[in-house]
């Protein structure tokens, strides 16, 4: 079956020149003499306008230049039209392109997308919203909302608001219903990852993988800031394996375990991102993982 592409590419995600991306993106791919198209992303990350445009032009491909949260978007709204995705990453952390060892660099990523094939890969719905790679409760999302109202992107300004917002971090109370079993926890952050990644390699979740129908959930509890740095120097250079079995908080700096489904119950009104965009806050978030629902481009 002859291939047809469709770019969606995000303006401002990350730091580079989309224009001159844009530009490398058409003569590469007329190079070999695919057809294509190209649309830019849209701010309400609805991309239902496309469905026609797919099954009447029988476009194979959907591939997205921009950081995960527009991967995300587009993923939920076309992974139901039969295509393959892939990614040219150019957001400030690429989590779901690094776990899927992706190359950063723009022009490999294009190649990849000409040589590499397709791997069904696992998503999960988070209350109505679908997430392709990690969402957040707490901390990490207080993050991502500090970090989409500044004017400069990039990995600079992200640390800057990661060390700004360690030292005012405060807790959160969850209520986390898992396997008939409720656990009440007051937090600094919950992760939910589908993904190892937080993005730029910072690894949050060691266990997880894109295709093994698991979600993996990390509580940091509350301890002082000291042992918090501590405790997640430990988790991200994946000393922490996930408990099996009844899991018991008892006195756990860090609850870290697997799951196909959760109810958590936002006690303290925590913010909320999904795949590092904020997010509205919810009073409870339902996660559900939806396996192997659609395909990622990978290396062969």
């Amino acid at each position: 079956m002859s291939r047809r592409i469709i770019y969606i590419i995000n303006p401002i995600s990350g730091t580079r020149k989309k224009k001159d991306l844009q530009a490398f993106i058409e003569r590469r791919t007329a190079e070999m003499n695919i057809p294509f198209q190209v649309f830019p992303s849209v701010a309400s990350g609805d991309y239902s306008f496309l469905h026609s445009i797919i099954k009447e032009q029988q476009v194979t491909d959907v591939v997205i230049a921009g950081g995960d949260g527009t991967v995300s978007q587009v993923i939920g709204s076309l992974m139901h039209c039969g295509v393959n995705f892939g990614i040219i990453p150019c957001g400030s952390g690429n989590g779901l392109a690094l776990a899927a060892h992706i190359p950063k660099q723009p022009a490999k990523a294009l190649e990849l997308i000409f040589s590499g094939k397709p791997v069904p890969t696992d998503g999960f719905m988070i209350n109505n919203h679908f997430s392709c790679m990690l969402c957040g409760l707490g901390f990490d999302a207080k993050v991502a909302h500090d970090f989409a109202n500044q004017s400069r992107r990039g990995l600079a300004t992200y640390v800057k608001e990661v060390v700004r917002n360690f030292f005012s971090a405060k807790t959160y109370r969850f209520s986390i219903l898992h396997d008939g079993n409720q656990l009440v926890a007051e937090a600094f952050f919950i992760s939910i990852a589908n993904s190892n990644q937080f993005g730029n390699n910072v690894t949050i979740a060691p266990a997880a993988s894109l295709s093994d129908g698991l979600l993996d959930i990390v509580v940091v509890m509350k301890q002082g800031k000291t042992g918090l740095l501590l405790q997640l120097i430990k988790q991200l250079r994946g000393k922490n394996k996930p408990v099996t079995g009844t899991i018991d908080i008892g006195k756990k700096r860090i609850l870290y375990f697997q799951a196909v489904q959760l109810v958590i119950k936002n006690v303290s009104q925590a913010p909320l991102h999904i795949d590092g965009d904020p997010a509205e806050t919810p009073d409870e978030v339902q996660v559900k993982v939806m396996k192997e629902c659609f395909r990622l481009i990978q290396p062969a």
